[in-house]
This record gives structure tokens, sequence and C-alpha cells, in this order.
């Protein structure tokens, strides 16, 4: 079984988590730029890391609807996956993850303006926590 790679993707940065080779810890890896070379990064990344699985946050609003995010997160995920195939690309609810990781990053003593380049990769690290927990084996 091979590593996860969580991608929390955005119009500027592109948040990069990994797992462990047991798929019971998420680390937050250096976010990438958006732009046309991210999906080629991305696929570095996978191989890098030997992953055979990868998580594609996808932004939905409170109430579970689509926003013009998550349609944005949704073609991201489609390019990604014709692009790493056989490799599984999935989508997973990131709600809140965003928010968990500036509060953690804020408990830790990182300064508001210091957490736009960390905030991206710990919210990747946020998502890929929780569908690490989900799909425990």
């Amino acid at each position: 079984m091979g590593r996860v790679v969580a991608i929390d993707p955005g119009t500027k940065r592109i948040g990069v988590a990994v797992s462990n080779s047991t798929r019971s810890l998420a680390f937050p890896r250096t976010s990438i730029d958006a732009g046309p070379l991210a999906i080629a990064q991305i696929a570095q990344i996978v191989s890098e890391e030997s992953a055979d699985l990868v998580v594609v946050g996808r932004p939905v609003s409170l109430s579970g609807t689509s926003t013009p995010s998550t349609d944005l997160a949704d073609e991201f995920r489609r390019e990604l996956s014709a692009v790493l195939a056989p490799i599984e690309v999935v989508d997973c609810d990131e709600r809140f993850s965003t928010v968990t990781a500036s509060r953690a990053l804020r408990d830790a003593g990182v300064r508001a303006r210091d957490q736009r380049e960390l905030v991206d990769s710990a919210a990747a690290a946020v998502l890929l926590q929780s569908f690490l927990d989900a799909h425990e084996t």
C-alpha cells in the first residue's frame, strides 16, 4: 500500500500534504503555485512519494451545495486524474479545513501575515488526516 497525497486546490497556491507509509499520519509539504505547471508538479510529487491515491479537496458551501470554487476543484480533479491514470484520484469534502489549519497555526504562535505561505499545505494536511481517519483499515 502506497502513500496518499492530498491536494487543496486554490487560485493562487495549491496546498500539498503526504501521508506516512502506514497511512496513519498526514504531513504538510511546501505549497505550489497554481498555474500551468501545477499538475506536472503534483505528478512529480506523487511519483517521488510512491503514492497510489490522491485526494483532492472539494470546497462546498456549509449546506453542502456546489459553489464556483467547487466547479474549479472538480475540473482540477478531472485534469489531474487524466494525467495520473491509473493512480486513483478522489475528492473529499474540505469544509473547515482552512479554518482549522489557520486556527492551529495561530495556536502554534504563527502570526496571521506569516500564515499565508503555510495555511494551504496545513489545510491539505487537515484534509488528509480527516480522510485517513475516516478510512482506517
